[in-house]
């Protein structure tokens, strides 16, 4: 049964998906990825998504970030009706408002991480010029790899390129977070680290939606979205934030 909640603790929803749907046309006609979603997300609620394979996870995903476009339906985030956007103005507007988080890191790899964390804020001209460099060396430390700033990705551990990353996802201080898989590449332990930085991140109120195939993981979310053949088919609380 799908639910829907318009608020949380009085507050409006900062993500809301209404009567969407996505098709992908094949040769064979028109494939549906996801049917009639109705989602709202409140301001500071970590949020995780489950499903099989196939399910529609990432499709989902991809409606709140702007990367894809519904069918039909609105989406609607911050706002602003983002399924009404150019491609140009959702450019813009995915730089300012929201983070994202790959499961394989997508850092730049001619540039050292702490080039890679300012990237974002030189892309949307946020902040002084001479302030970037600070900003991304704060949030390096945040994450805790301060020490690692100056090196190339490729000299990190898998685990210390995900920090990297999210710090970037953090650059440009978005409401709204997502990560697609963020702790898939790791091993146990360090998704363990990497996901405790997220409960630091819901913690101090930042509005966080992840995929996730890790039910251990999820089970550490404030919600958990069940999605089936490209419905959601529960919606449940953990009873935490």
């Amino acid at each position: 049964m799908e639910t829907t909640r318009a608020y949380q603790h009085g507050t409006p929803a900062l993500v809301s998906l209404s009567g969407v749907f996505k098709n992908y046309e094949t040769g064979a006609g028109e494939v549906p990825v996801l049917e009639d979603i109705n989602l709202q997300v409140s301001e500071g609620e970590f949020v995780s998504i489950v499903g099989p394979s196939g399910s529609g996870k990432s499709t989902l995903l991809n409606m709140i970030t702007g990367i894809d476009r519904p069918t039909s339906g609105e989406v609607v985030v911050g706002g602003e009706p983002i399924h009404e956007l150019s491609e140009n103005e959702l450019a813009r507007w995915r730089g300012r408002h929201v983070g994202v988080i790959f499961q394989f890191f997508q850092l730049l790899p001619t540039l050292s991480v702490l080039e890679n964390v300012a990237l974002p804020m030189d892309f949307c001209n946020l902040y002084r010029r001479r302030e970037r460099k600070d900003r991304a060396m704060e949030l390096l430390e945040q994450v805790g790899i301060a020490d690692q700033a100056h090196k190339l990705p490729s000299a990190l551990s898998g685990g210390q390129q995900q920090r990297a990353a999210i710090a970037r996802a953090l650059a440009n201080d978005p409401p709204v977070v997502v990560g697609d898989e963020p702790t898939g590449n790791l091993d146990t332990a360090t998704a363990d680290e990497v996901f405790a930085l997220f409960e630091g991140l819901a913690a101090r109120g930042k509005t966080l939606v992840i995929v996730t195939h890790d039910r251990r993981l999820s089970a550490r979310t404030g919600r958990v979205l069940h999605l089936l053949d490209g419905c959601i088919d529960r919606d449940e609380s953990n009873g935490h934030k």
